[in-house]
């Protein structure tokens, strides 16, 4: 059975939270919109696959993030994709600097399948807002300063009842570095 995965990189749990708040307020403020209820996080990729190869999956990740160094993110201004109705928080250039080579390894890691890729690291406050929804959200929220340590990537599934992701794997940067294959010479 086909299912539909995203890998992610979570924010720390103070992070969240701090993200869920902003999230409910704005909610109070223009009801219900996409991604009022998704746990915050930075978006690498989606995918859909057969649940019988996601363990393939997951071994490539596995290997990927093996050799990632941990580092800290630092969340430091709030900005706008106009055409999709995205409002989101915006990791500073050197946090984005770091997180651009993570994305695009992972992606790498996974080209074998078909990938909706995420190039442009960021976490949506909302998605799908209207003009006047979007100019709310930027009113509301004009001045940000989170930060976390980004030590994993997380392998999540989509419920289809519920219409939300859940974690079903972690995989941790452990910064070990790649072996690299030698030609070998036989004389």
């Amino acid at each position: 059975m086909m299912k539909k995965y995203s890998v992610v990189i979570y924010p720390s749990q103070a992070v969240i939270a701090a993200i869920k708040t902003m999230k409910e307020l704005l909610k109070t403020k223009i009801d219900w919109y996409s991604s009022c209820n998704s746990v915050a996080h930075i978006t690498i990729c989606e995918f859909s696959l057969s649940e019988s190869e996601i363990d393939k999956v997951k071994q490539k990740l596995f290997k990927v993030c093996d050799t990632f160094t941990p580092f800290q993110v630092s969340l430091d201004h709030f900005g706008a994709y106009e055409n999709s109705g995205a409002f989101f928080i915006a990791p500073h250039e050197n946090s984005k600097k770091e997180l651009k080579p993570i994305m695009k390894k992972t992606q790498e890691t996974l080209r074998s399948l078909k990938l909706k890729k995420s190039d442009d690291p960021h976490l949506s406050i909302g998605r799908k807002l209207t003009p006047e929804n979007l100019k709310i959200a930027s009113q509301l929220f004009t001045t940000i300063d989170l930060d976390f340590l980004c030590c994993e990537i997380v392998l999540r599934e989509l419920d289809p009842i519920k219409k939300q992701f859940f974690v079903i794997d972690t995989f941790s940067f452990n910064g070990n570095e790649v072996a690299e294959f030698v030609q070998g010479s036989l004389f």
